[in-house]
């Protein structure tokens, strides 16, 4: 496990080879692009033999949707335990993404006048056809259906369609499937992987196309999702996780380095997690309490390449500092073990995190399957100019403008004045015919 010193002559340098080392690589983009090409070219044909190259699945194209039954018995095969806690992450979903609108979340059109005395303003309409991807195989995201569906939901999308990997047999996990059943979903189609994106950025004899993707994913549907924008819709580009910890004295070592351990254990091994701790003792003591934790977990295998490759630690001498280093970073999640003191003044100054949790008693496991915010959130320093998943995301917004003659007139000058500066003179003269 890696240490830097925030007081070393070339930290930042260090740093940045440190998380530039998340963003997709050569071999990834180039494995991505023939995929893509490979699907908008065969289609179904090559959705099928993907899904047997890396889940080992042997489907046919009429196999690909997964019947609606089969939805409906998951959810009354899936152990009442099980139930409640779908049920009630839910509700925690819905009630925060209706804070503070009440029952309805969407945005309220409106109308106005401008300085013209023109009449603006702008409407909301739900994305028509959602596609929602939800990692699956080895770690089914039963929690990735509720953090996307829920919301697509709440923005009325009329259409949704969720694409998640298979095993070999062809078999989805059926918490996941019970998940879908309980969020409403009808429409879910058991591929994943590069070939998941393809079809729904380019539509299959199969799979219509969708108008816009949304759900994190790996390295490789992150790089998908990149490469099919524009021809599709994307929410952002979430990738493997991240997490960074920042402990002053009064930390819980312990408490700190399961979080750490937690997200690790992902297990796609591009994880990054990042510890920032104010002093000597509290670093050698979250690293010590890493390396006996982790042998206890039966993810170990897992766990040790992020240990290896993905993890650094970094030793600041203030606050002030683990606050610069959480604003270069910009990382997914972010958790303040701090004294309260402490959390105000890095509330102040941090200013570029996905999520953020406060206090020992708010591990970021919370934030992942019950607190209510959506746990898609921006990952590779995209949380710099992105946020995490919203209601709104599933939205378009149109604006709307109409003139009379006299509110024409009053802007008839100002055209005039841009037609000229630009050289547009049918601009002006579209203007100019109307007052004239």
């Amino acid at each position: 496990m890696r240490v830097l010193s925030f007081d070393s002559k070339n930290f930042f340098a260090d740093l940045a080879a440190f998380y530039q080392t998340a963003t997709a690589s050569p071999e990834i983009s180039a494995a991505v692009a023939t995929i893509l090409a490979d699907v908008r070219k065969d289609g179904d044909a090559a959705v099928a033999y993907y899904a047997a190259k890396f889940d080992g699945a042997k489907l046919r194209p009429r196999d690909f949707r997964v019947p609606p039954a089969e939805l409906a018995a998951a959810a009354r095969r899936l152990p009442v335990a099980q139930r409640a806690a779908l049920r009630a992450a839910h509700a925690g979903i819905v009630a925060f993404h209706r804070h503070p609108a009440g029952a309805d979340v969407r945005p309220v059109p409106w109308l106005g006048r401008n300085p013209h005395g023109a009449q603006v303003g702008e409407r909301f309409y739900p994305i028509r056809r959602v596609g929602l991807y939800v990692p699956g195989g080895e770690v089914p995201l039963v929690s990735t259906v509720l953090m996307t569906a829920t919301l697509a939901k709440l923005a009325g999308c009329p259409e949704i369609a969720v694409f998640t990997p298979s095993d070999a047999s062809g078999r989805v996990a059926p918490a996941l499937l019970a998940a879908l059943h309980l969020a409403g979903v009808t429409e879910v189609w058991r591929i994943g992987g590069v070939q998941a994106v393809g079809a729904a950025a380019y539509g299959t004899p199969t799979i219509p196309a969708v108008d816009k993707i949304f759900g994190p994913g790996s390295a490789y549907v992150c790089e998908a999702k990149r490469q099919v924008f524009g021809t599709v819709g994307v929410d952002s580009l979430p990738g493997p996780s991240e997490l960074m910890v920042i402990c002053d004295e009064t930390a819980r070592a312990d408490h700190a380095a399961a979080d750490l351990l937690a997200q690790a254990e992902h297990g796609t091994g591009r994880e990054k997690i990042y510890l920032v701790a104010t002093g000597e003792k509290i670093l050698g003591a979250v690293l010590a309490a890493v390396e006996a934790q982790r042998k206890l977990l039966s993810r170990v295998d897992k766990i040790r390449p992020v240990l290896d490759r993905g993890f650094l630690a970094v030793r600041v001498a203030t606050l002030a500092q683990a606050a610069r280093v959480a604003n270069q970073v910009a990382p997914e999640h972010l958790e303040l073990l701090v004294r309260p003191r402490a959390e105000a003044t890095l509330l102040r100054t941090i200013t570029t995190a996905g999520a953020i949790m406060l206090g020992d008693h708010t591990p970021t496991a919370l934030g992942d399957f019950v607190a209510g915010p959506s746990h898609v959130l921006p990952t590779g320093r995209a949380a710099r100019y992105s946020s995490g998943l919203r209601v709104e995301d599933f939205l378009r917004r149109t604006s709307l403008i109409r003139y009379d003659r006299a509110s024409l007139k009053k802007a008839a000058p100002t055209i005039a004045a841009f037609a000229t500066m630009e050289k547009l003179d049918a601009h002006g003269r579209s203007v100019a015919i109307r007052v004239e």
